[in-house]
């Protein structure tokens, strides 16, 4: 069974990290100075857990584009099972129910391989191809 916590303690932001830190740096050779960034502290974090085992972790943050979402991963041993699903749902559903962030743009940059789960919930890709870190994106925004 796949569960979404927001995170409110530095335990489960460690946690968080060091998932990212297996898919990104590890799994993805993304520069470690890259997978941390200066807006960690203004983020919104998120934990999956599969059967209360940590598999996932997401943020979301504010930026002059409007709500991004970003970080989104799932180790290895525990994709295609709902993990990644779960935490855009969660994640589009707290946003949408914050009203002052009600108005603004939801968009993410999504590797290639998962365009098509972010268009399960109504993203769409605008502009080109680009590379961040290393990996091919697609900028994608929520239609409205």
């Amino acid at each position: 069974m796949i569960t979404i916590k927001k995170i409110e303690n530095k335990k489960d932001l460690k946690t968080a990290q060091e998932i990212r830190h297996a898919v990104f740096v590890i799994g993805q050779h993304v520069p470690v100075e890259d997978e941390v960034d200066v807006f960690e502290n203004i983020s919104h974090h998120y934990l999956a857990f599969f059967n209360n085992t940590p598999v996932g972790a997401a943020r979301w943050r504010i930026t002059d584009s409007g709500v991004k979402l970003e970080r989104f991963s799932v180790l290895k041993e525990f994709r295609g099972r709902g993990a990644g699903s779960a935490l855009v749902n969660r994640i589009l559903k707290d946003v949408k129910n914050s009203p002052e962030k009600r108005d603004m743009d939801i968009y993410l940059h999504a590797q290639v391989e998962v365009v098509p789960l972010y268009r399960k919930f109504g993203f769409r890709k605008v502009g080109d191809m680009f590379e961040e870190s290393g990996i091919l994106h697609y900028k994608m925004v929520l239609e409205k």
